[in-house]
C-alpha cells in the first residue's frame, strides 16, 4: 500500500484529493492501493489507521459525467444496503460524485463460470429482485432514454456506427411502440448487470455493487442485459423467469428478448461514446462491436416480428 502524499500518477493523485476532503481521515495515516474491476472509474482500498474497517472509494473516471448521475448511482447504493444485498455506505462526496463505502471482507468479484452453480443464480436473483422491490429511485430512465441520449453522443462526438445504423435504429424504433404501447413496468434497476457486479463469499452470498446507472427502469431490460451477459441457456432462463415471476408465459419470453436487444443496442452505443471520451485501458471499440453484433443476433431472429407483436 502507498501512503498517502506519495502519489506518483494522476489517478493517485485524483484519489489523494478526495482523502483530502474527509477531514477525520487527515489526522491518521492513511495508505491505499488500486482495486481491480470496473471499466468507468478507478476504485481504491484505503486504510485509516485507529479505524476497525478498511474503505472502498470509488472516484469517477474523466468523462462519465455525461452518462452518469452521481447522485441517483448514491441512491442507488444506498437502497441497496438498506435492503441488506449492498455494501454499507460510509460517506459520499456529491461535488465530485465520489462514493465510499465500508470494504466488505471475504466478497469476491464473481465471473460468469460461477452462475453455472444453481445456487448462485438463485441467489444473485434473490438480490436482484429485492432491489427492484425497493420504493422508487430518485432518477427514472428508461432504456429508450439511455439509447436516445447515446445515439446523439455518438453523433456530437464523431464516433462510429455500423454501416445497418438505420437498420438497427428502425428495430429499436418499432421495439420502443410495442413496448410503451404495452406499457413499462416502471422499478428500481441496476441496468448494469455484468458479473462483475455481482460479489460473491464461500457461502455462495451475493452482494450487488455498482450502482451508476441505476434508476427505474422495466426489469425486463434488468433480466435481458443479465440473461444475455451470462449466456443463460433456455431452460436455466425459464427456470428464472419462474422464480422471479412466479409464471412463464409467451409474453413473459417476448419481453425478455426483447430487452435483450435493447441491452445489446444500448451497450454498443455506449461503448462507442467511451471509444471517444475514456481514458481507461479498455479496448470500448472492439467492445461496442461486438455489442452490436449481438443485437443484430436477436433483431433478426425470426421470432423477432413475433416477440414485438406479443409484448
Amino acid at each position: 500500500m502507498r501512503k498517502l502524499g506519495n502519489a506518483q500518477n494522476e489517478a493517485e493523485q485524483d484519489l489523494e484529493a478526495a482523502v483530502q476532503k474527509i477531514p477525520e481521515w487527515l489526522v491518521q495515516e492513511v495508505h491505499y492501493e488500486p482495486v481491480n474491476g470496473g471499466i468507468s472509474n478507478a476504485n481504491w482500498r484505503v486504510r485509516v489507521s485507529g479505524c476497525e474497517v478498511d474503505y472502498f472509494v470509488k472516484v469517477p473516471g474523466k468523462g462519465t459525467e455525461m452518462f452518469i448521475d452521481r447522485n441517483a448511482a448514491h441512491d442507488g447504493s444506498v437502497k441497496a444496503a438498506e435492503c441488506g444485498f449492498g455494501a454499507p455506505v460510509y460517506q459520499f462526496i456529491e461535488d465530485d460524485g465520489i462514493e465510499i463505502f465500508h470494504f466488505v471482507e471475504g466478497f469476491r468479484t464473481s465471473t460468469n463460470n460461477d452462475f453455472l452453480d444453481e445456487d448462485v443464480r438463485t441467489n444473485a436473483l434473490k438480490a436482484l429482485k429485492a432491489f427492484n422491490s425497493q420504493k422508487p429511485l430518485s432518477l427514472t430512465k428508461t432504456v429508450f432514454d439511455m439509447i436516445e441520449e447515446h445515439l446523439q453522443q455518438v453523433e456530437d462526438l464523431g464516433g462510429h456506427n455500423p454501416p445497418d445504423i438505420w437498420w438497427l435504429r428502425e428495430q429499436y424504433r418499432l421495439a420502443r411502440e410495442a413496448l410503451e404501447a404495452s406499457g413499462l413496468d416502471l422499478v428500481p434497476c441496476m441496468n448494469d448487470t455484468l458479473a462483475g457486479n455481482f460479489m460473491l463469499d464461500e457461502n455462495k452470498n451475493i452482494m450487488l455493487v455498482d450502482f451508476e446507472y441505476a434508476s427505474n427502469n422495466d426489469p425486463f431490460y434488468e433480466l435481458g442485459l443479465w440473461f444475455g451477459e451470462m449466456f443463460f441457456p433456455p431452460t436455466v432462463e425459464m427456470e428464472l423467469l419462474e422464480e422471479y415471476f412466479g409464471r412463464v408465459d409467451d409474453r413473459i419470453i417476448a419481453r425478455l428478448n426483447v430487452g435483450k436487444a435493447l441491452a445489446d443496442l444500448k451497450w454498443s452505443t455506449w461503448a462507442m461514446v467511451q471509444s471517444q471520451v475514456s481514458k481507461l485501458d479498455f479496448d470500448f471499440h472492439k467492445y461496442g462491436i461486438w455489442k452490436h453484433m449481438r443485437a443484430r443476433q436477436m433483431m433478426h431472429d425470426p421470432r423477432w416480428e413475433g416477440w414485438l407483436r406479443t409484448v
